[in-house]
This record gives C-alpha cells, structure tokens and sequence, in this order.
C-alpha cells in the first residue's frame, strides 16, 4: 500500500489544485496502511482506519494553550481520504501495477448543509471583520498576563473574502487564488470588462465546475478600487485577497475567530457564502438556468438543493387548496438578486 500511496503522490497529486492538502490526506493514509498489502483493503480494514481517524485530533488543536477540547477528525474528512485511497488505487491499477480492480467501501455521506446568512449576519459579519480588533498578551511590566487591544485590524482582508464569496458563490481556494491580470495556475479578475475566471489558467475543469462569472456592477466597484489602491510600502497588489502584500493560502482558522466573535455559530463556515449566495438568487426568484450557470452547477443540483427557496416554491399545489388562488411571481436576472431583497 505504501508504494500505491507514493506512486499517486507522485504522478497524481502536484496537478491538483490544492497538492499541499493531498500530500497532508496521502500522508495520513500512509500511516495507517503502511505494511499493509493491496489485499487487504477491505470493510472491516477500512472500518478501523476510520475508527483510528476519528479519534486523532488536528494538528492545529494546542488544548494546553486554550483549554479547550481539540477538535478530532470528522466522518466527513474520513469520507475525503479514503476517496483518496480509492482514487490512487485506481491509478495504480491503470498504470499496470496491479491486475484487478479494488473498490474501498466508502462511509455515507454527510448530509448536505443548508447554512446561509440572513442579510443582517452578514451585515454584522462585514462589519466584524472591519472593525475587529487586533488582541495581544502583554509579556512584561505591571500589565503582564492582560489582554490588549491593538489599534491594527487584523480581519479586514476577510471583508473582501466575504463579499466576493457572497456576491459570486465562488469557492474559498479559487477566492484566495484570484488575482488582477492572469497568471499561470490562478483565476483572474478582467477588470475591464467584468468578468471573474474562476478556473485557473492551465488547471483542468474538474467536477466542481469553476466557469467565468460576470460580476454584480457593485462588487466590481469594489474590486476595481481593491486593484487600484496601493500596498504599505508602495507596491501595487496582484491579488484580490491579501494579507500583509502577500496572497492568502486559507482563512478557515481567521474566519472561525471572526464568526465567533460576531456571535454566530460553528456552523457558519468560508462555504456558507456559496449557500448565501444561491439561496438569496433563489428567494429572489432567479431563473435556474441563470441561477445554476453563475455558480456552476447544474439546474438538477440546484433545484434539488436550493429549490425550496423561490418564492414560486410548490405555489400552485398549494393555491390548489387556497381560496386565494395563485399569485404571479416576477422572474429577475442574477444582477437584481443582489440589490432587491425577495419577494
């Protein structure tokens, strides 16, 4: 297993979009099913793998520091190695290493998360994150051991995370990447004409779809300023999303700080925008095809998801049995769904 494991690191893994968290996932993998041979992959193996996951906690976790429980491995990130598993078996098999084909039983999937902000969280969200101030200990002097708070503002490159995530459900590591001119193995901004490629250059399309987008008249208002304002020491910025002049890799751990402090809940998490951003298309009465063509996903998928949202939702079933009879819903464009609150 472990030359399974390093074969797909190897060939596999450096063209993905995020390699650093596929070499993390192989190497977890390899750990357990080191010694191990192909053939015994099976059930009750992959049973125990996850099992022994789900105890183990992140590697971020630092409970002596924060006295707090650490977080541990969930049945979804379980689910995402062992895909992992399967899908560097399968090259395996289609290099000529091995003869027959080996299926790893996969966990259930998690139920989907239906998560979205209300107009006024993400207010209190945008605001949090601008205002938020920096906290530091202090080390020496009468004050030692107080917590300070700072006059930087820590947060505030998470504003832009946000309203471009909101305001184009784009996925977080295709945000963090997305710079002003195109580059290799990045999404780019056309600044002049409005246009947000996803999808970076010279990447390959994937199941989760990242087609251009035409950005909401405001939201380019604000990007154009982004790209036009200088940095601290002079230079002009090349991404959409700094932190410090420098692009931002991730901003889950910032993100969770920063809900917490505006009193939302765990649950609001970097992919609860992409959800704002479809139900609120929704509830404003976006037509599918438009809806599901700017997120990048099927009208399938985003009726079976979302569908529940429009305001014409199961509308003549339930005027059926309404004196009332049925009202007319008006049908907008993806641009007012952004500016008009539903219906």
């Amino acid at each position: 297993m472990t030359d399974v494991l390093t074969v797909y690191a190897e060939d596999k893994a450096p063209a993905h979009a995020r390699p650093e968290k596929t070499a993390a996932r192989l190497l977890q993998l390899g750990t357990w099913w080191e010694g191990k041979r192909v053939a015994e992959v099976n059930g009750k193996s992959v049973r125990a793998y996850g099992a022994w996951r789900k105890k183990t906690a992140w590697k971020s976790a630092r409970p002596d520091s924060t006295g707090k429980r650490p977080r541990t491995v969930t049945d979804a990130g379980v689910r995402r190695e062992l895909e992992d598993l399967q899908s560097a078996l399968n090259h395996y098999l289609r290099e000529g290493h091995m003869r027959a084909v080996v299926k790893v039983p996969l966990p259930e999937k998690s139920l989907p998360k239906e998560r979205y902000l209300e107009r006024d969280e993400a207010a209190r969200l945008l605001r949090t994150m601008l205002h938020m101030p920096e906290r530091q200990t202090v080390h020496r002097g009468p004050r030692k051991g107080q917590v300070i708070e700072t006059a930087k503002r820590p947060a505030r490159h998470l504003a832009r995370f946000l309203l471009v995530g909101i305001y184009t459900g784009t996925r977080a590591a295709a945000i963090c990447s997305a710079g002003f001119a195109p580059a290799e193995g990045r999404g780019w901004v056309d600044l002049k004409r409005g246009i947000y490629h996803r999808r970076g250059l010279g990447v390959a399309e994937t199941k989760k779809r990242q087609p251009p987008v035409r950005l909401p008249k405001r939201l380019l208002a604000h990007i154009r300023r982004w790209a036009r304002t200088p940095r601290k020491d002079g230079s002009m910025p090349e991404h959409v999303v700094e932190f410090r002049g420098l692009p931002v890799g991730e901003v889950n751990k910032g993100f969770a700080a920063v809900v917490a402090a505006a009193g939302l809940g765990p649950d609001v998490t970097p992919h609860t925008l992409r959800h704002t951003c479809a139900t609120w298309m929704m509830q404003a009465g976006v037509d599918l095809w438009q809806a599901a063509a700017f997120l990048g996903m099927t009208v399938a998928m985003l009726e079976k998801v979302y569908g529940h949202h429009r305001p014409d939702f199961q509308e003549e079933a339930a005027g059926a049995l309404d004196k009332g009879g049925r009202r007319v819903v008006e049908t907008i464009d993806v641009e007012d769904a952004f500016t008009r609150r539903a219906a």
